[in-house]
């Protein structure tokens, strides 16, 4: 993929470290006992990858950091501050894998039950059979269901320039779906993976049916209330914008080995086909406490807890040394393990990582979705910020 779009931001949303040494014990607490490394990977992210601003946020047991670096606005040149909002992108999935996984249970649904039987005669045709694919398949990716990221539509009207007089453009999560669809089957049901943001749509889909509920109020009352998450919202397609206190967001468009491309002020767009696979919007601090809680087992009962972090290695069809689960994926450092989740959407990419107990954390973000010319150049800068934070490794 070379550009920047609604294609390349919900098919890669989350991508794995491209690191290579194996895993020899667990992740621990930052080598010398202070975040000078984690600090210089974020310089570097500004002066070296040449992104406009990179924030970090650490929980380690009962302190607190925060850094940054560049500036929030490339027109005020502000600095970014800890309450600035952004848009999570793909992190939205492990909100809503964990109220499917809530309401499991609560006896209202089983992961195992089919999409037909919640979303009658939705998917179908063209291939594919509703009936002969799970819940859990949606949550993991096996479905086989394409990304709606993919078709020929959205390719059109969002990749490069396009995106630009079409970043308003409205989609409803059925029609998301239909989008999908009109992609044949990547494989049968649970004999492959892919990544696909379609199976997130047809998740969040399947909450509403199940509660009675928008997808919204079910994440607002299961997290946003009880966890005091006071900046974390589902946006509605009429909200282009982010509500609070926020900076800018920008993107290039691609292709990524062009570095000298201006770059586009992209903060405003409709978030609406990022419905239930990456539209919500949310603050470092706020994904570090819901974090925090979900893999310290205070979200969800030990059997739903073991269902998501039963992880799978995806192999050649996702990025070496990343595992995914339901809506929660891990990677490995040269020092072990972190658990947790990425996102990235035009002009914002993020990430939440830390240990299997949730005791020790790094939530952060850059305001700009190229780096170093490359595609994955916000990813390269997020293992530096790992490396150095868990295992105390300042190289590179």
């Amino acid at each position: 993929m070379k550009t920047t779009t609604i294609s390349t931001v919900l098919a890669t949303v989350m991508a794995g470290a491209l690191l290579t040494a194996a895993p020899t014990a667990s992740a621990g607490s930052t080598t010398g006992g202070g975040h000078q490394g984690l600090q210089a990977a974020l310089d570097q992210a500004v002066t070296g990858a040449g992104l406009p601003g990179a924030t970090a946020e650490v929980h380690d047991g009962g302190s607190t950091w925060f850094g940054q670096a560049g500036t929030a606005d490339l027109n005020s040149g502000r600095p970014p501050r800890p309450q600035d909002r952004f848009r999570i992108g793909s992190t939205t999935k492990t909100f809503v894998a964990t109220v499917l996984l809530q309401l499991e249970a609560e006896h209202r649904l089983n992961l195992d039950d089919s999409v037909e039987q919640w979303l009658p005669g939705l998917v179908d045709g063209n291939g594919y059979d509703g009936s002969r694919i799970t819940l859990r398949q949606l949550l993991d990716h096996t479905s086989g269901i394409a990304n709606f990221a993919v078709a020929d539509q959205v390719s059109k009207d969002f990749q490069g320039e396009p995106f630009l007089q079409h970043r308003f453009d409205g989609f409803t999560p059925r029609q998301l779906v239909q989008l999908g669809i009109s992609v044949k089957p990547q494989f049968a049901p649970g004999t492959g993976w892919q990544y696909s943001d379609t199976n997130y749509v047809l998740a969040g889909l399947v909450v509403e049916q199940a509660t009675g509920h928008s997808l919204a109020r079910e994440i607002t009352d299961r997290f946003v209330k009880p966890l005091h998450l006071k900046s974390t919202y589902e946006p509605t397609g009429a909200d282009t914008g982010i509500h609070g206190p926020h900076g800018r967001f920008y993107s290039k468009l691609g292709p990524f080995d062009a570095p000298t491309l201006p770059e586009y002020d992209v903060t405003e767009l409709n978030p609406s086909w990022g419905y239930g696979s990456g539209d919500l919007i949310s603050t470092t601090g706020d994904l570090s406490t819901f974090f925090q809680a979900l893999l310290a087992g205070r979200l969800l009962p030990p059997a739903q807890t073991a269902e998501m972090f039963t992880m799978q290695d995806p192999g050649t069809a996702w990025i070496p040394q990343s595992r995914y689960g339901l809506g929660v994926a891990s990677l490995a450092l040269s020092c072990g393990r972190v658990w947790g989740m990425g996102g990235a959407i035009n002009g914002s990419w993020s990430y939440t990582f830390g240990t299997r107990d949730g005791h020790h954390l790094l939530s952060t973000e850059v305001n700009g979705d190229w780096a170093d010319g490359s595609q994955w150049g916000p990813i390269l800068v997020f293992t530096k910020e790992l490396e150095a934070e868990f295992c105390g490794n300042t190289a590179g």
